[in-house]
């Protein structure tokens, strides 16, 4: 079956087989978004000179549906087996009417360990009865979220993190960009949401702000989205493209190419952009001075999935390194695609 025509059928109404359930108080938040763009930037710590993130990726998670049990099980094994300083999930993280549910409780195995986390939505994330915006109000209201308040741009999840040294000053930015779902500004196109011009233009704020306050020198940055980039699809068709990993279907990108890559090229902070989508592929590519790769699929049965078994994308961090590792934990306990980027590629 056709991975549109799967994921148009596959979410068919749950099973009464209920899965086990975890308990964690809700911080109690505004439900209504502060409508600004000069929020402050949050802002984490180095741990004895490292910081890992865990990158956890099309969960596609239902409340009381036996099929998302892989899904829960990954999710506790990877956290439990990585212990990150960050989670960030890239989307399509549920998969079912009873949204609220299905947030609380898959994303309640981060907070219940009190680990912070940040979401950059998935295009099937708003499918179920929620609005995008009602869906980020709800993650906003739990413990541990480091998503600020929405926004006025494109999308509901567009941050940045920033990774400060023991000097207190900022060594590292993640950003996050809301991919959307639909390119519904051109229908005919029939194509997947692009990153718009007020988005690219929040990110060359934030990253001349940054520059600005690193001595005029970019500072060093990681990219975080649910829908690949359309560079992702023209760098398979050139050879000189270099991959390590699993290249399991082609990257279903928009057909409109915004600039994302032109942008992040020129203003020399981006060092690789990690994204979700696409199920059967895990890979890092190198292609013309950008690293773009894909997290590991970590759900479970509810959607198509053949790259088995599910897991994660893992990022370290150095402390006054401009390098960074990365690798895929697997649920099984195998680490696989241990590099050191740029020089170990």
């Amino acid at each position: 079956m056709k991975r549109r025509d799967f994921i148009r059928t596959a979410a068919i109404a749950v099973p009464a087989i209920a899965t086990s359930n975890v308990t964690v108080a809700h911080n109690r938040k505004s439900t209504e978004p502060e409508k600004t763009g000069e929020a402050e930037i949050p802002s984490l710590q180095f741990h004895n000179g490292k910081f890992k993130i865990l990158q956890l990726t099309d969960t596609h998670f239902i409340e009381g549906d036996a099929r998302s049990q892989r899904a829960l099980d990954n999710v506790n094994t990877v956290l439990e087996a990585e212990k990150p300083d960050l989670v960030i999930h890239t989307g399509d993280i549920i998969f079912g009417k009873n949204v609220r549910e299905s947030l609380t409780h898959i994303l309640s195995l981060i907070t219940a360990r009190k680990i912070p986390f940040a979401v950059a939505l998935g295009n099937h994330d708003e499918e179920f009865g929620l609005t995008r915006q009602e869906v980020m109000e709800h993650i906003l209201q739990m413990p541990g979220c480091l998503n600020t308040p929405v926004k006025p741009m494109h999308g509901v999840s567009n941050d940045v993190i920033a990774i400060n040294g023991a000097d207190g000053k900022k060594q590292w930015a993640l950003y996050l960009f809301d991919t959307g779902n639909k390119a519904r500004e051109f229908p005919e196109l029939k194509s997947y949401d692009y990153i718009h011009a007020d988005q690219l233009d929040w990110y060359r704020q934030t990253s001349r702000k940054l520059r600005a306050g690193n001595q005029g020198t970019p500072l060093p940055s990681l990219a975080f989205m649910h829908i690949p980039i359309t560079e992702y699809l023209e760098g398979l068709s050139d050879s000189r493209r270099q991959i390590r990993g699993n290249l399991g279907e082609n990257p279903c990108s928009p057909i409109i190419n915004s600039g994302v890559y032109v942008a992040m090229r020129e203003e020399g902070d981006i060092r690789a952009v990690s994204c979700g989508h696409d199920h059967d592929s895990d890979y890092v590519m190198k292609w013309r001075g950008l690293y773009m790769m894909y997290g590991r699929y970590s759900g479970g049965d509810t959607v198509y999935n053949n790259l088995k078994p599910n897991g994660a994308r893992v990022f370290e961090l150095t402390e006054g390194s401009t390098s960074f590792k990365t690798w895929i934990r697997l649920s099984n306990g195998i680490t696989e695609q241990e590099l050191v980027l740029p020089d170990g590629f």
